[in-house]
């Protein structure tokens, strides 16, 4: 399994912070960083086919490991030619280890030494998951992009339970690399850091988790209700311990200004259902800021949702059919807001790397912060 930093290359770098742009060699093509994948947890973007996701410039995918399990099961998926094949994804796909249901399904959930015990959410059946079932479960989807399962408990956790859970990160990311060693296979094999909000702990989980030699290194647990500052910090112990040759994954977060706090402190990758979520409920990014299309202002509103976007949706339809749309629940709706906060995203990361190339991602910043402090005070 390759775990080698020939995998990734960094372009260009920031002068004035840990901002850089690279690229990501996978065996379906090659991913320009800083990225965003849209989520596709049960094997599809909600709301849109994938031929339209990839024309809006999506360079990857995320897809549940935990839900494909389940339904239609990773025999099925890799019966049916694998991932791409089954969801007619050309590009990259990177799957989670599950790591977060066993965070969301703690009701549900039991972790032992040795993996996880946990009852399913559709049946109740008894499952019981090793980092060694975690790896073969990923390689039989076919992904590009696997990670280790790992364990991050609630955020204020007390000292004992965290440091219990970088513990048993580091010996299942152990684990899962000795298994993922003997495949055959171009995929690549991400480790996961844990450690909370405490200083040592990060470091040491850091440490430890960058000494297995992983293809790439994703900071866990972060954006479960510590605050903004501690999240920085915890971005700025990482960026201090792993190694910038590989590159660094920021899992579930979604918030532009916390994005572009993560990227100046070396982060590459991001995912989040914010774009597609915010838009099956009417909530848009604009250049002017949100627009909640259900608004009653807008049902005479002739105007693109957003003047300065060249996104399908903008360039065809008024704020009065897309409001008409949403309030009677058509799904049309849901398609079209979500092409646009889709293009939305994937637009702002794509001119954020151009930043990066330009020496001008400082700017780029604080024109973001800036456009932000108006749109509060309209």
């Amino acid at each position: 399994m390759n775990m080698s930093p020939s995998s990734f290359r960094i372009e260009a770098q920031d002068p004035l912070s840990s901002a850089r742009a690279g690229l990501i060699s996978t065996p379906h093509g090659i991913i320009r960083t800083p990225a965003f994948a849209p989520v596709a947890s049960q094997g599809t973007v909600k709301g849109l086919t994938h031929d339209k996701v990839e024309a809006l410039g999506a360079q990857l995918l995320l897809c549940n490991s935990y839900h494909l399990m389940l339904r239609p099961g990773a025999d099925a998926v890799r019966a049916l030619g694998g991932l791409h094949a089954f969801i007619s994804w050309p590009k990259p796909i990177l799957t989670d280890s599950g790591g977060f249901q066993i965070y969301s399904l703690a009701p549900l959930a039991k972790v032992k030494a040795d993996g996880v015990a946990f009852a399913s959410h559709l049946d109740g059946s008894k499952l019981f998951l090793t980092p060694e079932d975690v790896v073969d479960l990923q390689l039989k989807l076919g992904a590009d992009i696997i990670m280790a399962l790992d364990h991050f408990v609630p955020f204020a956790s007390s000292p004992e339970m965290v440091r219990g859970a970088v513990e048993t990160t580091t010996r299942w990311a152990r684990r899962a690399r000795d298994r993922a060693a003997g495949a055959e296979t171009g995929a690549q094999l991400w480790g996961i850091t844990q450690g909370g909000v405490d200083h040592e702990l990060r470091r040491r989980s850091s440490e430890e988790i960058a000494g297995l030699g992983f293809a790439g290194y994703a900071v866990g647990g972060l954006g479960i209700g510590e605050a903004k500052s501690q999240m920085r910090e915890v971005l700025e112990w990482s960026d201090a311990v792993l190694p910038r040759d590989r590159p660094r994954y920021l899992m579930g977060m979604g918030y532009l200004a916390d994005i572009l706090e993560a990227v100046e402190r070396g982060v590459d990758l991001f995912d989040c259902v914010l774009p597609t979520r915010n838009a099956r409920n009417g909530s848009l990014f604009t250049s002017g800021g949100i627009v909640v299309i259900k608004n009653r202002k807008y049902a005479d509103d002739p105007r693109p949702l957003d003047e300065a976007c060249a996104c399908p949706t903008c360039r065809t339809y008024s704020r009065a059919y897309l409001r008409h749309l949403f309030e009677r629940s058509e799904m049309t709706a849901a398609a079209l807001l979500t092409i646009h906060n889709l293009h939305f995203y994937l637009d702002f990361f794509a001119k954020m790397r151009q930043s990066i190339e330009s020496h001008s991602f400082q700017r780029f910043k604080l024109n973001l912060i800036e456009s932000m402090r108006k749109d509060e005070t309209r």
